[in-house]
């Protein structure tokens, strides 16, 4: 066997080997749908919600028990947008939601999920700082909640609807149809801002007057939190974890009577103004709108839910 003739100094080039070479995937592009999609999903939310209050006032007369009037809200307020986000994927998309708004539930969203949470739990403490220094108004959206937990089935639904079913849905509005159709048309910061105006925007009540501006500021936080999170990790299971979180924690502290002692040491503050400022920072959820109570009139015929877009 004749042995090879020595390469030539003159065309010899050694191979090039990497000094830190990496194994890991590449990156997965940012997905986009189209703007319509999330216009859409906006206007099917919001015309969700607006009817669930009329129908809700249809029905309150005939003072049927607390949990359908949940029940039924639940349906009407969270339906539609299901039905919208398969349209979606359906027409727009691959015919997955897995893979068109990053529904892809993986183990590795229950180590995420607390940490969005406490990023989130982070940017609500320090907008809310921020309002109550500056003397803007705020409301929560958790009153009523205490003056009818003696009813266990309602409170049953609402923690089921709370922590389950709105943050699977409005995980799958916002941070799924909203901030991928937004990415189609703005750079991925103004995509994320703005879907996280608009899931504060959502939380939008009459009722609380002049207390939606601090609300919905507290909020849009939160939404910017989640939305930052869904498109790094370009899923949002992660975000639905930290959603179910944040409103599991809010209703804890309501439920249990924390929200109320914080309310009664905030009103015996000698700081004039800051009256009832912990019960809001506290009990300002991303979560439904539970109950509105009026006087004159049963617990039964005065509730009326309007289910949450934010997780709501």
């Amino acid at each position: 066997m004749t042995a090879l003739p020595p390469p030539d100094p003159a065309t010899f080039r050694p191979p090039v080997v990497s000094a830190s070479p990496t194994f890991a995937p590449p990156r997965p592009p940012a997905p986009t749908l189209p703007v319509r999609a999330a216009v859409g999903a906006i206007a099917v939310l919001t015309i969700s919600l607006i009817a669930s209050k009329f129908v809700l006032e249809a029905l309150v007369d005939f003072d049927w028990p607390l949990v359908v009037y949940v029940l039924i809200l639940a349906l009407l307020g969270y339906g539609p947008s299901v039905m919208w986000c398969r349209y979606v994927s359906r027409h727009w998309g691959s015919d997955s939601l897995r893979t068109d708004i990053g529904l892809a539930p993986r183990w590795a969203d229950l180590g995420w999920g607390p940490l969005i949470w406490l990023a989130a739990l982070g940017a609500q403490i320090a907008i809310a700082a921020v309002i109550v220094g500056l003397g803007v108004p705020i409301s929560n959206n958790t009153d009523g909640i205490t003056d009818l937990q003696t009813d266990r089935t309602y409170v049953v639904s609402i923690v089921i609807t709370a922590v389950i079913a709105a943050p699977i849905v409005e995980e799958m509005v916002f941070r799924g149809v909203v901030l991928r159709g937004l990415r189609s048309t703005t750079p991925a910061v103004l995509a994320i801002v703005l879907q996280g105006v608009l899931f504060g925007c959502a939380h939008l009540d009459p009722v609380r007057g002049r207390g939606n501006v601090g609300l919905v500021l507290v909020l849009s936080g939160v939404g910017i939190t989640f939305g930052a999170a869904a498109f790094l990790l370009r899923r949002i299971g992660p975000t639905i974890v930290a959603h179910a979180i944040f409103n599991g924690v809010v209703l804890l502290i309501v439920l249990t009577g924390v929200a109320d002692r914080l309310e009664d040491a905030a009103a015996s503050a000698p700081v004039s103004g800051q009256e009832g400022s912990g019960r809001e920072q506290s009990a300002v959820v991303d979560q439904s709108h539970v109950t509105e109570m009026g006087g004159g009139r049963d617990a039964h015929s005065m509730v009326w839910m309007r289910v949450e877009v934010v997780h709501r």
